[in-house]
């Protein structure tokens, strides 16, 4: 009797309605769409068009641009859902969304532990990476994306219970498949292990080795002009991963033991499901932080877009211009009719 009484209260538990994650989900992904959306596509132009020079590694910024501009375009979808509380699209559009959305985060968090790593690597290495070929990084580029959308395939398949029954339903109301405790287990090592501590202690390396070098060695200013460049870049992978992916993969562990019904106290629980609405609201932060390591870190990527951002700009000065030009040209014509036109009645 008493174990029934365990087990409702646990379920009464897990259960707790969440009415602030409508809300909060959908200012949070208006916010980010027209940011994310114009960023990424910016930097996805520069990057592919106007940098020819494929090192210090552009490659993994474009991969990881591509991953941003993914699950940013699968946002007007998610804000539609979450102000209407209605999916009244295909099942299969519900679950590629929610595909796309740890597809993201996955594959931001290696490309961003790539891009650190490799910064870090031609720094001490600078011999080395001059034999270093493009084709390399294209190589680990495509193993990423095998490898994180091949993990990622759990996690969509896992919430997509009673989805087929209930249509309307998507996103944070979908339901949990019941699966054994080994296998949650498993799961919560592999994501934690492989998608967060072997990151975490990669970009620690590298930042770490970074500011040794830039203190030890003494070297010519314009070397030591790149070491900061470098610095910069490493450090400002770590605060993305910090500020994004940090929060949701400490509270990973706890969001599932809840699921599987570990836990009776209705507070913790509570807590737990809050604070998961709150770091996945932190995690999609990456699509307008991410552009912020391109422009600010990669003097290449920001003289291009400066270069071609102002042309682009003087173009549309120069339409604006002739049309204007056009449209005064016409209104003098007219003008001129007028005057030709009362000229020939009066005579």
């Amino acid at each position: 009797m008493g174990n029934n009484n365990t087990n409702s209260t646990k379920v009464k538990c897990t259960d707790l309605q969440m009415p602030f994650q409508y809300s909060l989900y959908a200012t949070t992904y208006i916010l980010i769409f027209i940011p994310g959306l114009l960023a990424n596509s910016a930097a996805l132009w520069v990057l592919c068009r106007f940098i020819s020079k494929k090192n210090k590694a552009i490659i993994f910024m474009i991969n990881l641009s591509v991953a941003d501009l993914a699950h940013v375009l699968s946002l007007p979808l998610r804000i539609y859902y979450y102000i209407n509380h209605h999916w009244p699209f295909q099942r299969a559009l519900c679950l590629l969304c929610f595909y796309l959305k740890y597809l993201n985060m996955y594959a931001s968090i290696f490309f961003l532990t790539c891009i650190s790593l490799q910064r870090c690597f031609f720094l001490l290495k600078p011999f080395r990476a001059r034999n270093w070929k493009r084709r390399y990084d294209v190589g680990i580029s495509a193993a990423i994306w095998v490898i994180v959308g091949t993990a990622c395939l759990p996690l969509p398949i896992l919430r997509s219970t009673n989805l087929g029954n209930n249509t309307e339903s998507c996103f944070a109301d979908l339901g949990f498949h019941n699966i054994s405790m080994a296998s949650s287990i498993g799961m919560i090592t592999a994501a934690e292990l492989g998608g967060f501590v072997l990151p975490v202690v990669i970009i620690t390396y590298c930042t770490w080795k970074t500011r040794k070098s830039l203190r030890e060695f003494q070297v010519p200013p314009q070397n030591t002009k790149e070491r900061k460049k470098a610095l910069r870049m490493v450090l400002m992978c770590a605060v993305v991963f910090i500020v994004c992916f940090t929060p949701y993969h400490l509270n990973f562990p706890f969001f599932m033991m809840v699921k599987q019904h570990v836990f009776s106290n209705c507070s913790f629980i509570k807590s737990t499901l809050c604070f998961h609405i709150i770091s996945l609201c932190l995690a999609n932060l990456n699509c307008c932080l991410d552009p912020v390591v391109y422009y600010f870190m990669t003097s290449e990527f920001r003289d291009q877009f400066s270069e071609h951002g102002g042309s682009v700009l003087q173009s549309c000065v120069r339409c604006k211009e002739n049309a204007l030009e056009i449209r005064q040209r016409k209104e003098d014509l007219q003008t001129i009719s007028l005057e030709c036109l009362d000229d020939s009645k009066t005579m």
